[in-house]
């Protein structure tokens, strides 16, 4: 597999689940964003952002898109500190979900919708907790549909990376 066939299946699944009507974040892109690095190795976190990008093309820039494309950063160097055993694997998303929810939602407070003092930042994440659910639930889906992928494929990368 060479990278270029690698980052067109990482856009499609991105675009799939951007495209297709949804709750709201209710999408891979955390399991994607942790997965991705995981199995393949972190130059692909660079593939990820790059699908982030082109889709966000089409959906739109909003005013914290750095700090989302920053959270799938970082969800994507700390995979490999979740690699031991399924438990860290499936740990490793939901703690990439609550990385999203701290570091989306601090862009939001800093562009001062809130007010700039602590009960403002507090507003922020007390308001964005309705959101934060369907990311939980489409990460807890995605790892595990990767994860089934992972056991059942016959592809020596996942074999080999993923244990």
């Amino acid at each position: 597999m060479n990278y270029l066939k690698i980052s067109l299946g990482i856009f499609l699944a991105l675009a799939a689940s951007r495209f297709i009507p949804h709750p709201p974040n209710f999408t891979s892109l955390i399991a994607l964003s942790f997965y991705i690095p995981l199995i393949f190795g972190r130059k692909y976190i660079a593939a990820i952002i790059f699908s982030f990008l082109l889709t966000d093309l089409i959906i739109g820039f909003h005013s914290i898109t750095f700090f989302t494309w920053g959270s799938v950063m970082i969800i994507g160097l700390i995979a490999k500190f979740f690699k031991k055993s399924i438990l860290m694997r499936i740990s490793g998303p939901l703690i990439g979900s609550l990385l999203f929810f701290i570091i989306s939602n601090f862009g939001v407070w800093i562009q001062g919708v809130y007010g700039y003092s602590i009960e403002g930042l507090l507003t922020c994440y007390v308001m964005a907790i309705p959101f934060f659910h369907y990311t939980v639930i489409s990460t807890i889906i995605f790892s595990i549909i990767i994860e089934v992928a992972c056991s059942y494929s016959t592809v020596r990368v996942f074999k080999s990376n993923i244990k």
